[in-house]
């Protein structure tokens, strides 16, 4: 039976978010397939064994429960993340399950260390993670390679902060309101707003910047929240395409996990077959254009009025939630939650071995 690692929490401001998707994925998993070994990552970084309730994991509780086993029985608790002799990650587990949103989860940093450890883990490699978590980044490749995407600016935290009147005045130049204001890493949109004038603007950039060094703004557009997911290394596939229908002006953190499933999914999205074949062409040349593998989410925003396509980011650690739209994506395509995990780590051993030769 293969020893399942399934890793949640992280050092990210996506923490609860991971405990909420972890959950969902640990209650879905064939438990006659795979050992489960569930491994939580405080916010301070700190990497505990945890066999207590899976209720306890969402809620946060799971963190005292583990701290305690430790104290209690070292021996067995003990784990090393990196290392040998028994209790290290290696020995621990067959396959890395990484269910942590946001840095040092989705960024590479963590697929780094899984490949310097020899585990086959799921989801993207560390250039398609980096790349993809990156909204700068991926966005200038897009850009060279004429994938549609809206019009942007990037700005350097110590510059924009450093004299914050003349960085407004420079985007106004460039950018008409409304405004969106990103962090360039993160997810689960924390850190995002949206503005309408030089005041809120200010507020954004601040706020943004308490999460990264490099901010995104990008122009308002009146449009529509589409979604796709994929699956695949060699041959992506797209699943159906839906809609985010949300419950604020976008689709904010709030809005995500904890406005009570005010906000809504339609699946498939109502669009042309033509218009939907069009945004599952662009998701995965936009996949393998970052050199992704795996699984990820692509997002994109269709113009009202126009139906102008504009692709906005690539998700590679999509929420798993009751509420997220990935696996409800690939429902909808004719595979169920427990048949996408399983999906998922057959393709994590497939890319394992042909990096083996």
């Amino acid at each position: 039976m293969i020893r399942l690692g399934i890793l949640f929490g992280g050092r990210s401001g996506e923490h609860e978010i991971s405990l909420m998707s972890a959950t969902s994925v640990i209650k879905a998993i064939d438990k006659e397939k795979f050992m489960l070994v569930l491994i939580g990552i405080t916010k301070e970084g700190n990497w505990l064994l945890y066999d207590g309730p899976v209720e306890k994991i969402e809620d946060g509780g799971w963190q005292a429960i583990a701290e305690a086993a430790l104290a209690e029985n070292p021996e067995k608790y003990e784990l090393i993340v990196l290392g040998s002799g028994g209790k290290s990650l290696k020995d621990r587990i067959d396959f890395a399950f990484p269910v942590l949103h946001g840095p040092y989860g989705e960024d590479g940093t963590i697929q780094g260390l899984f490949e310097m450890a020899d585990i086959p883990y799921g989801g993207c490699g560390v250039l398609g993670s980096a790349a993809a978590m990156d909204k700068a980044l991926a966005k200038e490749v897009f850009a060279k390679e004429s994938l549609p995407i809206c019009r942007h600016l990037k700005l350097h935290k110590e510059e924009a902060l450093r004299d914050i009147d003349r960085t407004i005045h420079r985007v106004e130049k460039f950018l008409p309101y409304p405004i969106f204001v990103k962090p360039a890493n993160m997810g689960s949109s924390v850190g995002i707003n949206k503005v309408k004038n030089a005041e809120e603007l200010k507020a954004a950039i601040i706020e943004a910047a308490k999460y990264d060094r490099r901010l995104v703004l990008e122009e308002g557009l009146d449009c529509r929240e589409i979604e796709t997911g994929i699956l695949g290394n060699h041959n992506p596939v797209a699943a159906a395409v839906g809609e985010i229908l949300p419950s604020e002006e976008f689709y904010s953190y709030k809005a995500k996990y904890f406005d009570g499933g005010q906000s809504k999914m339609c699946i498939p999205a109502d669009i042309s077959p033509e218009i939907a074949e069009e945004i599952k062409s662009i998701a995965i040349e936009a996949y393998q254009l970052l050199d992704c593998t795996g699984f990820a989410r692509v997002d994109f925003f269709l113009e009202r009025g126009t139906n102008k396509i504009y692709l906005n980011e690539i998700n590679t650690i999509p929420g798993f939630t009751k509420f997220s739209m990935f696996p409800l994506l690939w429902a909808e395509a004719g595979v169920p939650y427990p048949a996408l995990i399983e999906r998922i780590i057959e393709l994590g051993f497939e890319r394992y071995e042909d990096r083996r030769g």
